[in-house]
């Protein structure tokens, strides 16, 4: 029974975006500087929370279509456009994080999402299923 009310592949990337973000922050702890460290977690939460406003901006369109759906979701994505770069503006200008390990933070989800779409891509039988 799904409690959460969201599709077991979406549920899925969550819980590997978190468990990704945790192993890119406990190797990046042992192998670098604590300030790459905290710019991994940083980008990591970030992207993972930007993800979720995503998702949740996306489900409540979705749920109340109608004509200013668009307008609608132009204006959140501006919003949480505008939130993140003010973020990520002070994070860098501060200088308390290494960049490099600040975009390797804020590319967990992309990094999940690309092998989770090679691993369903591998897992197809026939060209028509992949298609």
């Amino acid at each position: 029974m799904n409690h959460t009310g969201k599709d077991p592949l979406q549920r899925r990337l969550e819980i590997v975006n978190w468990v990704m973000l945790g192993a890119f922050v406990l190797v990046s702890a042992f192998m670098f500087s604590p300030k790459f460290t905290l710019g991994v977690l940083l980008g990591g939460l970030i992207s993972i929370v930007n993800y979720h406003w995503l998702y949740r901006d996306v489900k409540n369109v979705f749920q109340h279509l109608n004509d200013r759906a668009k307008s609608r979701i132009m204006f959140k994505y501006y919003i949480r456009f505008g939130v993140t770069a003010i973020a990520l503006f002070f994070i860098v200008s501060s200088q308390i994080v290494d960049v490099i390990g600040l975009l390797i933070g804020l590319s967990t989800v992309i990094i999940n999402i690309v092998l989770t779409a090679i691993v369903a891509l591998t897992k197809k039988t026939c060209v028509e299923e992949v298609n």
